[in-house]
C-alpha cells in the first residue's frame, strides 16, 4: 500500500473493493457518509493484518510485523489526541471522531492480528472466540458505532455477527490455513470428532471431519441467528439492509461448503455474483414489505404501547 494516500477516502474505497468484495457489495446500499465511514475504517483494519500477513510464512521477520504493529498503535495515539497531532490517518481520526468510535475496539483488533504472527492453535472454543471477538467482532462494533446503533443490546448482536463471519472464514479456509500451519478449529472439538491434524493434511474428507464441520456450521447458524435479533435495531437508512446483506451473503458460504460436500480441504465455498444479487434482491424486496408494514401499523395505532427493554447479562461491549 501507498503509505501517502492512506488517509484519503478514494484510496480507502479502493483497498475495499480490492480486498473485501462481499464488504463491497452490500455496501452500496449505505448513505454516501456512513459508506465512506466504513471504506475508512476498513482500510485500516487491512492495513493492520497485511503488517501481519507479509510474515506469517517467515518467523523470521516476525519482528517486523511486531514493530509495524507497534507503530500503528502510536498512530492511534494521534487519531484520539484531544489536540490535533499530525498523522496519515486523517480520515480515520475524522471518522472515529464523527461517530464516537471508542478506541479499544481498534486496540482489541491490533491484539487480534498479533495473533496470527505466530502459528497457533487454540485449546477450546472458548479460546477460538475471543481471537473471533478480537479480529472479527470489534470491527462489526465499529460498523454499529457508524450505523448509529449504540445500545447494549445492539452492540451484543452485533458482535455475535462479528464471531460467525469469522468462524464461516474459517471453515471455509481450513485447507489453505492448514497449508499454512495454522489449525484454527478448538484441538478438543477435533479430538472430540476423531479428527487429527495429520487427517487433514491427507485432503480427504472423512465421516470424522464431516461430523465435525456439521457440527460448526450448526453453530456458526446459531450465531448468525442470534445476531439477526439485533439487525431491526440499526436505523433504516440503508444500514439495516446492508447488515442484512453481510450477514446473508456470509452465511450462504454454509451452504456452499454444504454443496462442496464438506471438501474445505482443496475446494473454497463462495458465493456467485448471480447469487449475490439474488439475495439482494430479496431483502430489497422485504425491506419494502417492512416499511408498508410499519406505516400500516403506525397510521392505524392510536395508543402508544410500552417498551420492555432486555439487557444481557456478562460482559459488555465499550459504548464511550
Amino acid at each position: 500500500m501507498d503509505h501517502a494516500v492512506l488517509h484519503t477516502v478514494d484510496h480507502a474505497r479502493a483497498v475495499t473493493r480490492r480486498y473485501a468484495r462481499t464488504f463491497y457489495f452490500a455496501s452500496h446500499v449505505l448513505p454516501p457518509a456512513k459508506r465512506d465511514a466504513a471504506y475508512v475504517v476498513y482500510a485500516f483494519c487491512r492495513y493492520a493484518d497485511n503488517c501481519t500477513d507479509e510474515h506469517r510464512e517467515d518467523t523470521e521477520h516476525c519482528a517486523d510485523a511486531t514493530q509495524q504493529l507497534a507503530e500503528l498503535r502510536a498512530e492511534l495515539d494521534a487519531v484520539y489526541a484531544a489536540t490535533p497531532t499530525p498523522t496519515r490517518w486523517v480520515a480515520l481520526r475524522e471518522t472515529v471522531r464523527q461517530y464516537g468510535i471508542p478506541r479499544a475496539y481498534f486496540d482489541d483488533l491490533l491484539e487480534g492480528v498479533a495473533m496470527d504472527l505466530t502459528p497457533r492453535r487454540f485449546a477450546t472454543w472458548a479460546d477460538l472466540e475471543i481471537y473471533c471477538y478480537r479480529v472479527a467482532s470489534v470491527v462489526g462494533l465499529i460498523m454499529t458505532h457508524i450505523f448509529g446503533a449504540t445500545s447494549t443490546e445492539a452492540l451484543r448482536h452485533a458482535a455475535r455477527l462479528g464471531t460467525a463471519m469469522q468462524l464461516t472464514n474459517i471453515l471455509r479456509d481450513v485447507g489453505e490455513d492448514l497449508r499454512m500451519g495454522r489449525v484454527y478449529l478448538p484441538q478438543d472439538e477435533l479430538r472430540a470428532f476423531g479428527v487429527s491434524e495429520a487427517m487433514l493434511a491427507a485432503g480427504v474428507v472423512t465421516p470424522e471431519l464431516e461430523a465435525l464441520l456439521r457440527f460448526q456450521i450448526a453453530r456458526a447458524r446459531e450465531l448468525y441467528a442470534d445476531a439477526d435479533q439485533g439487525i431491526p435495531m440499526i436505523p433504516d437508512d440503508g444500514s439495516r439492509i446492508s447488515t442484512r446483506l453481510m450477514s446473508g451473503l456470509y452465511a450462504r458460504i454454509l451452504h456452499g461448503i454444504e454443496r462442496n460436500r464438506y471438501d474445505v480441504l482443496t475446494r473454497r465455498a463462495h458465493v456467485p455474483l448471480s447469487m449475490k444479487l439474488l439475495i439482494a434482491g430479496r431483502l430489497v424486496g422485504r425491506s419494502f414489505v417492512e416499511r408498508a408494514g410499519s406505516r400500516s401499523i403506525r397510521s392505524t395505532t392510536t395508543t402508544p404501547r410500552p417498551v420492555v427493554q432486555a439487557y444481557p447479562t456478562g460482559s459488555r461491549p465499550h459504548t464511550s
